[in-house]
């Protein structure tokens, strides 16, 4: 099959040497979202009203912090808190608690709770990150059923986190045939179980090599192993893989 755009970083992820392709396209989305967020765009206009609307989640507002551009940030944090102060002053005005009443039930939100529930709970980076992502993962089921040499990138990668093999597994229904579907989840299951086992058994000699009776033992393919095992069971990229100090 000739590779089309959207496919490209697909297949790269899929050709990596890493626990999880989804997650290395995700951590790679992320990337391109922050260097965006804090690019020539955030003085534009239209980007601006988004960052303003949405704000960031804490992870990613660390991730901007830990930036160069720091005037950046600011100028993009000045007009948001901005915007948010506005917000909530007339939402405080209009919708204060008015006390207990014995003939007027009190609900348990008010406008502010809600508008500050709704911000708590958005964030640009993600917005973005997440509409791109749900098109790489359908290009994954795209790929399975029309490029003939897709699947034995699959069944030959490294396995899934746990996360995603569920988003795989539940969404592979929607997306595909009854034959087709029959293979792909057999495939995914065979390269999530057999993986996670590998994973298992490296967590395992990891642990043995902080017992005296293995320090003579070679580390295998331990060295790495927590990290990696962090991305399997919880979807995170760990800031490295050193070797642990015995």
């Amino acid at each position: 099959m000739k590779e089309q755009l959207y496919t490209i970083p697909v297949n790269d992820a899929f050709e990596s040497d890493c626990e999880c392709p989804l997650c290395r396209m995700k951590q790679e989305l992320e990337k391109n979202a922050i260097e965006y967020t804090l690019g020539p765009s955030y003085m534009e206009d239209d980007n601006r009203a988004m960052t303003d609307e949405a704000g960031f989640c804490e992870k990613h507002i660390q991730d901007l912090y830990q930036e160069k551009n720091r005037l950046g940030l600011a100028l993009i944090l000045s007009t948001h808190m901005a915007k948010v102060t506005k917000d909530l002053k007339s939402l405080s005005a209009s919708n204060a608690p008015t006390g207990k009443s014995l003939f007027k039930k009190q609900t348990a939100a008010t406008g502010v709770g809600t508008y500050i529930n709704q911000l708590s709970h958005n964030c640009f980076i993600c917005n973005r990150m997440g509409n791109t992502f749900d098109r790489y993962v359908d290009t994954v089921f795209h790929l399975y059923k029309k490029d003939s040499d897709f699947p034995a990138k699959l069944r030959n990668c490294k396995g899934f986190c746990t996360y995603h093999y569920g988003m795989l597994f539940d969404r592979a229904g929607s997306a595909l045939s009854k034959e087709t579907l029959d293979q792909f989840l057999t495939d995914i299951q065979e390269v999530y179980f057999t993986n996670m086992e590998r994973m298992q058994e490296d967590i395992e000699w990891f642990i043995n090599k902080f017992d005296y009776r293995y320090q003579n033992e070679p580390w295998k393919n331990a060295k790495d192993a927590l990290p990696r095992a962090v991305m399997k069971t919880h979807s995170a990229i760990t800031p490295d893989n050193k070797e642990p100090n015995q």
